[in-house]
């Protein structure tokens, strides 16, 4: 990950690409290529290109299955091809990719050096190549100055094709040639107010696939923090909230095309981790970023909320009731429910396509590459950031184990408020326990501990579902359907037998997890 004052040289070759994409409404680009915040800082007028560009795979897409993409474009007189490489696991929009002119439109594999790119490609043939899809795009490119940094950036509209099929393009892509990362987003940002612009998380290899094979994003799982004893705070806050706004754009694709209900429920673990993350370090380090950052993933939680609740209703809840009772006729319940899943993702869209949300993200990457945090905190806060991480993270630890013990004491006797309130705080308790846990990777008592906090949050997580479930049933049961209230019933039977099961696992679950001892400050 790029720090303040970072600089990204690109060149021919081996090169590394640091380029933000943002998905335009058609016939907007003209008007974004004459903002104020182009304008001001282009060399010139720019070019335009007619650029049309072949993808190439094996016929059992082995390409596709690494992350990799290859291309051959045409342009002029000129042929290129390109070799793509996974996106950078700590910084989404940075790839590792080899450019270099070719004879024609078809790709030259043995140009490409084999021990830097690895398999599939070197062991691959040309023969074992075939076309997959094509773009055929119109070129705006203009190169601008800033006080900090180079970037060009290209206007394409035109379209993609894979057979029959054809897909509109609409985009900007803004790429770094050299200086500090967070101009690319302070441009996004400044675009945004000319049009409703949205991040594009796919690339046009992604989309072209999609296209040609039906192939549906797949949600990801929040990856491990990788931090080190040796890092400073102020770098393992920005590998953190990196890591989580690696993980909101990895699923935002999925959570919009509504395909797999993992995506919608990623995000919103994206954001949970996101929370924690402001709510860990602003004691410390008291920044506004913080406090501007948790008010916006707090909005945007509340906006997946409903299409999560429909999901874990549709998805898992009745599901578990067929399989036990599968003489019971749930098909009016189903229905219903499907019905109200399928109307909460029309009204996620909107909230995904909003400005609001693409600013959101935006400002996240903003965050990263400014470390924003350091703005407006005293010296004192300032000293902490340069301090390694062990000391901080001790304090940290000790600080929410206590309080979620003063959280559960009298455990029976909590009510569900109270018992809400205590898993927010053993959230926030686990998700510092993962992020710091390779900090304590020495400890044996580290995961035993982080494995008892995640089953007790789990059995907490049940009793929540439990009460997010009988609120829906309220909201269908105005439907006046027979076979529906039969299903109502049915659940609501299931419901309370599931709640006392439940009852006693939490009382085992808290009892283990009082009696672990803990891991830090040893």
């Amino acid at each position: 990950m790029t720090d303040a004052g970072t600089a990204i040289a690109v060149g021919h070759g081996d090169q590394t690409e640091f380029e933000l994409k943002l998905l335009a409404p058609q016939g907007s680009l003209e008007k974004l290529r004459e903002a104020p915040c182009i304008v001001q800082h282009a060399r010139n007028r720019g070019a335009y290109h007619r650029l049309e560009t072949v993808y190439y795979d094996t016929a059992e897409r082995l390409l596709f299955q690494h992350g990799m993409s290859l291309r051959v474009r045409h342009s002029g007189k000129s042929f290129i091809q390109t070799l793509k490489l996974p996106p950078n696991a700590a910084q989404p929009l940075m790839r590792r990719q080899w450019e270099m002119p070719v004879e024609g439109m078809t790709p030259d594999l043995t140009l490409f050096p084999a021990d830097e790119v690895g398999d599939p490609v070197a062991t691959l043939g040309n023969d074992a190549l075939v076309p997959v899809f094509e773009t055929k795009v119109r070129r705006h490119a203009r190169q601008l100055d800033l006080p900090d940094a180079s970037v060009e950036v290209v206007f394409d509209e035109g379209t993609i094709e894979a057979a029959s099929r054809q897909e509109v393009l609409s985009e900007i892509e803004i790429e770094l040639k050299s200086g500090n990362a967070g101009v690319l987003f302070d441009l996004g940002t400044q675009l945004l107010d000319a049009a409703p612009l949205q991040i594009g998380t796919r690339s046009k290899a992604e989309r072209g696939y999609a296209l040609a094979f039906d192939v549906a994003p797949s949600a990801v799982k929040a990856e491990l923090s990788g931090i080190t004893a040796e890092l400073v705070v102020d770098d393992v806050i920005a590998l953190l909230v990196g890591s989580c706004w690696h993980h909101l754009l990895k699923n935002h694709a999925v959570a919009e095309q509504g395909t797999d209900p993992e995506g919608v429920h990623q995000m919103r673990v994206a954001l949970r981790r996101l929370r924690t993350i402001c709510a860990l370090f602003r004691r410390d380090i008291p920044s506004p970023a913080f406090l501007t950052v948790n008010a916006e993933a707090r909005w945007l939680m509340r906006q997946l909320g409903k299409a999560r609740d429909w999901d874990v209703f549709a998805e898992t809840t009745i599901t578990r009731l067929v399989k036990a009772v599968p003489d019971i006729d749930l098909d009016g319940l189903r229905q219903a429910v499907e019905q109200r899943q399928k109307s909460s993702y029309g009204a996620l869209h909107g909230v995904l396509a909003d400005p609001r949300c693409s600013r959101f993200l935006l400002s996240l990457g903003q965050l990263v590459e400014r470390r924003s945090w350091r703005n407006e905190i005293d010296s004192e806060a300032l000293a902490i950031l340069s301090q390694p991480m062990p000391v901080l993270a001790d304090r940290i630890l000790q600080r929410l184990h206590r309080k979620t013990l003063k959280r559960g004491a009298r455990f029976r006797r909590l009510d569900i408020h109270a018992q809400h309130n205590l898993r927010i705080n053993l959230k926030k308790l686990r998700y510092a326990a993962e992020f710091f846990l390779p900090l304590y990777a020495a400890h044996a008592p580290a995961k035993r501990y982080v494995k008892r906090l995640a089953g007790l949050q789990n059995s907490l997580g049940r009793v929540c579902d439990i009460g997010s479930t009988r609120v829906l049933l309220h909201t269908i049961a105005q439907d006046d359907q027979p076979a529906l209230h039969l299903g109502i019933g049915a659940m609501a039977g299931w419901l309370a037998r599931d709640q006392i099961a439940v009852a006693k696992t939490l009382r085992k679950s808290w009892r283990r997890f009082k009696t672990t001892p803990v891991f830090w400050g040893r």
